[in-house]
């Protein structure tokens, strides 16, 4: 048997080499998948996934999968068979992490519950359905300020029922009354945010509602449980 004194150089030299593999393998694949994505696609990144030899590929804010050598493009999403997890998903969430600080909350409905020490952002469109489904939820959460950015993306209702709601007296009733029972608000005109927050919308690529930050710029627009809306915010420093 061979004993070496201290394998740790050897261990790290092999970790620098198999980095340095991976990194000329991505580059290999940009350069073979880049021209074969059509006329001004740029691919933005090349990372190499650790399902399936799949690598994903980054461009314009989406995603998709190709393999080792660039042959076939895999569009669509990746489950996880054991968890039923979208890992296509997670991603994308992931990318998307933002600086909280930098969204502009005078053009939200402001919710405050109980001390309202925990801090986070929605999008949504009066319309949708999974966005009261998510209204449900938070009526377990308590702590809490919700910054609600009325995107009204499913209708040209949604534009007059947002509009109606954002001129009431009081916005944040007006929102809940219409999520939690359909009373909707009275007839109102006034200047709203509508097009400012469609094009903050359209600038952090949100395609669909609820889309929910928290204070520390990570994003979800998977469906949450009071829980795991619990778990989530208690770990907010």
């Amino acid at each position: 048997m061979i004993r070496f004194k201290n394998t740790m150089p050897l261990l790290f030299a092999l970790a620098a080499a198999n980095a340095t593999a991976e990194t000329a393998q991505e580059a290999r694949i940009k350069q073979l998948i880049e021209p074969r994505m059509g006329v001004g696609i740029k691919v933005d990144s090349i990372t190499k996934t650790p399902y399936a030899g799949l690598y994903e590929v980054r461009t314009n804010g989406d995603i998709f999968y190709t393999d080792e050598n660039a042959d076939y493009i895999v569009v669509g999403k990746v489950i996880d068979t054991h968890t039923y997890k979208d890992l296509t998903k997670e991603r994308v969430d992931q990318l998307a992490a933002i600086n909280f600080a930098d969204l502009p909350l005078d053009a939200a409905v402001k919710t405050v519950k109980g001390n309202g020490k925990r801090v986070m952002a929605i999008f949504e469109d009066p319309n949708c359905p999974y966005c009261k489904k998510l209204h449900q939820t938070l009526q377990e959460i308590d702590n809490v300020t919700i910054y609600t950015f009325l995107l009204n993306i499913l209708s040209d209702d949604s534009v007059v029922k947002s509009r109606d709601i954002w001129c009431s007296g009081d916005r944040s009733k007006a929102w809940n009354d219409w999520m939690a029972n359909g009373k909707a608000a009275a007839a109102a005109t006034c200047p709203t945010p509508n097009d400012k927050v469609l094009a903050l919308g359209k600038k952090l690529r949100i395609v669909g509602t609820p889309t929910v930050y928290f204070s520390d710029g990570s994003r979800t627009g998977s469906a949450l449980d009071a829980k795991a809306l619990e778990q989530k915010l208690a770990s907010m420093k």
